[in-house]
């Protein structure tokens, strides 16, 4: 019998605030632990929560990047369960009227050559709530503990439709969530900081049915690569119960990275076991549509809007634009120097290559921010205006480029301080050219017999006498000219 995963995520993520969810005290990732708490933060009697407007509004941007519907009231419950890392014994969320409701998030699937992107397909979002973050625990073999610095930070928690049928797709999908809160400015997603986490639900059915098999939750998966192998384990291990004649029970499951499995660890909850009820010291929250408007105007344009209208309008192949469009900061830099020089495709080469590379070897603890680069997109819209009118090779710009990046000087100035500028004089270069036709006839003969390459070894002796500035379009003019 065929069978057929079917997935749905619960995806974590942290919403960035300069402060957490109910309380001034700051959020920051590496401090001391249990440095950024307060009553609030504490549950210590008498302590009230006071509501963070800005985690509404990221709210907001994070529902508009993925057409949600806004819900004009959202309220606040009361998610009971007693753990260590909530120190309230309860979690503040929104379970009866959430900020975001449907909406759908645009994948990528494997599949893309150079000029075509991949297949790509819609996932159904159920909604989005609101909720505070709780602490972190770190287990030892004899004992644990906890740290609640990351404890009342704003946590928003995107729920999908079972409309996932594979680790492939789950992971395509964490992948455009990221590339797109990222770009709207909602949060950094860092999930080595455990910005953003996720919950995977998984269940497999006889192919054609249209019934759900019974799900099992992997908690907590840090990591894409950790998503992706849990995925497909489980749905491997679920087949091979009922293959085997036993049942699949509904559980929580764990992860195991290092041994590739996962494990039980109790029997999977349902909603009333948490014992929601509203809580009695926040008020409801109502989003006036002419705020909720007023940002929707603001946000920035979607990435896979951006990789169609490069590829359509600018004629910018799908492996320059896959480098491109899933940066936002990358894209601006792009866009304006682009519209200093009016050539697309050598604006985007000499970023996605050049700069690039020197932004990843200039730190030897990471890549450079792109904001802290010397090299702005005046340097390489002049840059490539150069090549453009023949003052500078190709090969000869990689050299300026370097030595601009290193010293934030104009290429113009490197190129005259340093005589950079190639040869176009024909009558100079014909000469030169002469020379080398004259010192190589072995060459000119296989030529001429059709070897087209026999031709390199006179360039090279033609480039070596004008140390690397004859102008290739010219040289290659006058050689076949030349040589008939």
């Amino acid at each position: 019998m065929e069978f057929e995963a079917v997935i749905g995520l619960e995806v974590h993520i942290q919403l960035k605030t300069r402060t957490k969810i109910f309380t001034r005290v700051p959020y920051g990732y590496g401090q001391e632990p249990n440095t950024l708490t307060n009553p609030v933060v504490m549950a210590l009697p008498g302590a009230l929560p006071v509501l963070n407007q800005e985690a509404i509004l990221q709210m907001v941007r994070m529902g508009l990047s993925f057409d949600c519907r806004i819900a004009d009231v959202c309220s606040w419950d009361r998610k009971s369960y007693f753990y260590p890392d909530s120190p309230k014994n309860y979690q503040l969320t929104q379970n009866a009227q959430p900020i975001c409701i449907g909406g759908k998030v645009e994948i990528e699937l494997p599949g893309s050559s150079r000029n075509v992107m991949g297949e790509h397909k819609y996932i159904g979002i159920h909604h989005i709530h609101l909720e505070e973050d709780v602490g972190k625990l770190t287990h030892f073999s004899g004992d644990s503990l906890v740290d609640y610095n990351r404890a009342g930070s704003a946590l928003a928690e995107l729920v999908t439709l079972p409309a996932i049928h594979s680790a492939e797709e789950a992971v395509a999908f964490l992948n455009s969530v990221r590339m797109t809160l990222v770009a709207a400015g909602v949060s950094d997603c860092d999930m080595e900081k455990g910005q953003m986490r996720c919950d995977a639900n998984v269940s497999v059915r006889p192919k054609g049915s249209d019934k759900l098999g019974t799900r099992t939750e992997m908690k907590n998966l840090n990591s894409i690569s950790g998503v992706r192998d849990a995925i497909q384990y489980e749905i491997k291990r679920q087949i091979n119960v009922i293959n085997g004649g036993g049942t699949v029970n509904q559980q929580t499951r764990r992860w195991n990275a290092e041994s590739g499995v996962t494990t039980a660890m109790r029997d999977k909850e349902d909603a009333h076991d948490y014992r929601y009820f509203p809580d009695p010291d926040l008020m409801p929250v109502r989003l006036p549509r002419e705020e909720v408007e007023k940002i929707r105007i603001g946000m920035p344009e979607r990435s896979y809007e951006r990789q169609r209208r490069y590829m359509e309008q600018l004629n910018l192949p799908y492996t320059v634009t896959s480098v491109l469009c899933p940066d936002r900061k990358l894209s601006e830099f792009f866009e304006e120097a682009y519209q200093l020089c009016g050539n697309a495709q050598a604006t985007a080469n000499i970023i996605i290559n050049d700069l690039l590379r020197e932004l990843f070897g200039a730190s030897e603890t990471g890549s450079l921010p792109l904001e802290e680069s010397r090299v702005r997109p005046g340097h390489v819209a002049s840059l490539v205006k150069l090549i453009d009118q023949g003052v500078l090779s190709k090969q000869m710009a990689k050299d300026v480029f370097s030595e601009m990046f290193t010293s934030g000087s104009m290429p113009e100035k490197i190129v005259e301080e340093k005589g950079l500028a190639q040869t176009s004089d024909s009558g100079e270069l014909e000469k030169i050219i002469r020379e080398a036709i004259d010192s190589d006839p072995a060459a000119v003969e296989q030529y001429r017999s059709g070897n087209v390459k026999a031709i390199n070894s006179i360039k090279g002796k033609i480039m070596k006498a004008t140390k690397g500035k004859a102008n290739p379009a010219i040289v290659d003019q006058i050689m076949t000219r030349l040589l008939g």
